[in-house]
């Protein structure tokens, strides 16, 4: 056998035996895929709606770990859509629960029709002067596609209700536990009966 052979023989063993001593590369057949599906399992089993902190809509940190304990309507929002009436109804559901431990989050979006183009200075001089909303409001952030929030993408592919965002005022509804147990559809207003029914339910466990 030449040396050269022998050399590029004993890189090539060298390389097998690292790579076989990293995590993630098995020799057994399938064995990197079986790895990265197990961390991205951990991964899900670890990620909840607690762990994120977002910009409110004066750019300071909330982490809506702050909302354990309490019933949830998670609402993509903007300020000139068909649906920003929305808003009015989900004041008056706020004020009409919020003492049982009900909070409504708010997260602008201009990821439909450019229907939230503004800055979050006047999105929030907009909705406080407009609708006088006293439930949290969220700096702006995207919804859908490639620069999607990690909310968002929680909510989107992770969550029991998968799906993408079809349009501005889609809502999930999270139980105090932090589990996303329903989602409507944008068209679907905050103070229909199904909405009503699933949010008293919600309150009452």
């Amino acid at each position: 056998m030449s040396t050269v052979r022998r050399w590029v023989m004993s890189i090539g063993l060298g390389a097998g035996l690292v790579a076989g001593c990293n995590s993630g590369y098995l020799f057994e057949p399938g064995g990197a895929q079986a790895a990265q599906e197990g961390m991205l399992a951990m991964a899900a089993k670890t990620t909840g709606l607690y762990d994120f902190t977002l910009d409110d809509i004066d750019g300071r940190p909330l982490s809506l770990g702050q909302f354990k304990g309490k019933v949830l309507l998670l609402v993509n929002t903007a300020s000139f859509c068909g649906n920003t009436p929305q808003y009015s109804d989900l004041q008056t559901m706020y004020d009409t629960y919020k003492e049982q431990g009900f909070e409504i989050l708010a997260f602008p979006a201009n990821n439909f029709g450019q229907q939230e183009p503004g800055t979050n200075q006047e999105i929030k001089s907009f909705c406080y002067t407009k609708y006088s909303l006293t439930f949290p409001l969220f700096g702006k952030i995207s919804v859908k596609g490639p620069d999607k929030h990690p909310l968002y993408r929680y909510l989107t592919e992770e969550s029991p209700f998968p799906g993408e965002v079809e349009w501005n005022f889609q809502k999930y509804l999270v139980d105090r536990s932090g589990r996303v147990v329903a989602k409507y559809h944008h068209r679907t207003k905050p103070l229909s009966a199904q909405i009503v029914q699933d949010v008293e339910k919600a309150l009452a466990n």
